[in-house]
């Protein structure tokens, strides 16, 4: 989109128990991190967001070690699952308060022991909730996407420019 931005990091504590569902859970904790910073940058347009990935009603979050993580692959093999991107957008003296979350519906191939680990040799799949990522090595264990694939990744960029243009925010290139 060509924006510049600085990243900072909220620190407010995550509810990832999921218990009113992922799509809320995504929601309250995307919009608990923009009004954290809103406070703080009163004047600043502020982004919070998270994203959660659920098989039917679990909610898989990022895994404890390489054992959970294989365990939560092995799971989603050949199957499909949802994921839940909520985007805020704050700012206090704009009076700017808009939330919306969007899905992605994700179909695995069949993984084996021997695909995940190959899988684990180019992927961390540590720091990721469900235990992937889409930015690489997508061909071993994605075989479909519906949706926004850089919902996936953890920001509907497209959903978001839409939001931005309807908010006065003018995007077009001067040259």
């Amino acid at each position: 989109m060509g924006l510049q931005f600085d990243v900072c990091p909220s620190n407010v504590e995550e509810d990832d128990r999921g218990l009113d569902g992922p799509k809320r859970m995504v929601a309250k904790n995307s919009a608990l991190k923009a009004e954290a910073l809103a406070n703080d940058y009163p004047d600043a347009l502020i982004l919070g967001s998270d994203t959660t990935v659920a098989f039917g009603s679990k909610i898989l979050s990022k895994p404890a070690d390489l054992k959970d993580a294989a365990r939560m692959l092995m799971e989603l093999s050949g199957r499909e699952h949802v994921v839940y991107t909520a985007v805020s957008l704050r700012c206090k003296a704009g009076q700017v308060s808009v939330d919306f979350v969007e899905t992605s519906t994700v179909q695995f191939k069949e993984l084996n022991d021997r695909i995940i680990a190959a899988y684990f040799q180019q992927v961390n799949p540590l720091d990721k909730a469900g235990a992937y990522g889409i930015q690489e090595a997508r061909e071993m264990i994605i075989k479909q996407v519906d949706g926004s694939v850089e919902n996936v990744m953890g920001l509907p960029i497209q959903t978001l420019a839409k939001k931005l243009t309807e908010l006065g925010f003018d995007f077009t290139v001067q040259n």
